[in-house]
């Protein structure tokens, strides 16, 4: 658990500065944006308006994730940077829909955009991002879901104001303004499938499901294989809190010599093949009654509780 932790502090100093260079930035381009009637420059702020919202949302995350579990949360608090992910991922949705409704009004009536003025904020956005993306990126060595989905916001950020700056030069070299609601569309699309992925990430994760990269069948079979002990791995649970893998299984064992050195040889086996440090596990000697421990509904869950994980033998 503990390399979490070592870099939630560089983390968090990263997205602070982060969120501030991008709110001062969000202010500008809607001021830019309601001064030379540009939709391009909107769509943008509206983009960094979902940026700043994840970088707060990346924040409170890692303010939280630091955390340690207690009674009522026994994880602590590393799930809302699952939650945080989700929220910012429909966030980012209904702010396209609104981008893409407005630039079909915009084709319908043609409004005139002072192309100067928007390039020059379009020109100080794409600085802004510049430095926010290198920001974030400069924290990379921790794959933290929120901060990734940060990056991702402003990578696509960084495209909206390329976008923005396009516009503002061809409506100031040719005088065609349909190009202005053209690529705020295509922000928005950058901006849609960004929110698709981060959304089915997150909500995967929120359904307790199996990390992708994780096959339980795989493991059962490796487990057998790799342990001489252990005849047959069932009833596996395996799923994510805070992006760190969390198990509980029930192994089925030849009684060991040593009871206790045998338990720490899965647990190394699985700390060493699938990185999971926290891992609960069941050791039997006569099979599971069928059904007897399965996850069924209205019955007392007591065989799920560590505590009584020994009292089966």
């Amino acid at each position: 658990m503990a390399h979490s932790h070592s870099h939630s502090g560089g983390n968090r100093n990263r997205l602070l500065a982060a969120f501030l260079v991008t709110v001062v930035f969000m202010v500008a381009e809607v001021i830019g944006g309601i001064v030379s009637g540009s939709l391009a420059l909107l769509a943008d702020a509206g983009h960094m308006l979902t940026d700043a919202a994840a970088l707060l949302m990346a924040l409170l995350a890692v303010q939280f994730a630091s955390r340690k579990p207690n009674a009522r949360h026994s994880f602590g608090l590393l799930r809302l940077t699952t939650l945080a992910a989700f929220v910012n991922a429909l966030a980012l949705m209904v702010i396209t829909a609104l981008i893409v409704w407005e630039a079909v009004r915009r084709f319908m009536q043609p409004e005139p955009v002072a192309s100067g003025y928007m390039l020059g904020i379009a020109v100080a956005g794409l600085l802004a991002n510049l430095l926010s993306f290198w920001l974030l990126h400069h924290g990379s060595e921790e794959k933290n879901i929120n901060v990734r989905a940060a990056a991702l916001h402003v990578m696509g950020d960084l495209l909206g104001s390329v976008g923005a700056i396009a516009a503002a030069l061809i409506i100031m070299f040719t005088g065609w303004t349909p190009v202005d609601p053209l690529l705020s569309i295509l922000v928005a699309v950058l901006v849609l499938r960004s929110a698709w992925v981060l959304m089915k990430e997150s909500f995967h994760e929120l359904l307790e499901g199996t990390p992708p990269q994780m096959d339980v069948e795989k493991l059962k079979r490796k487990l057998t294989q790799g342990i001489a002990e252990v005849r047959n791995v069932h009833h596996v649970h395996l799923w994510l809190v805070g992006e760190k893998p969390v198990i509980t299984l029930h192994v089925q064992v030849i009684p060991p010599y040593d009871h206790d050195a045998l338990l720490h040889r899965i647990h190394d086996y699985l700390h060493e093949h699938y990185q999971i440090e926290h891992a609960t596990v069941q050791m039997e000697y006569q099979s599971c009654e069928d059904g007897d421990c399965e996850l069924a509904w209205g019955k007392s869950g007591h065989e799920h509780d560590p505590a009584h994980a020994h009292h089966h033998h």
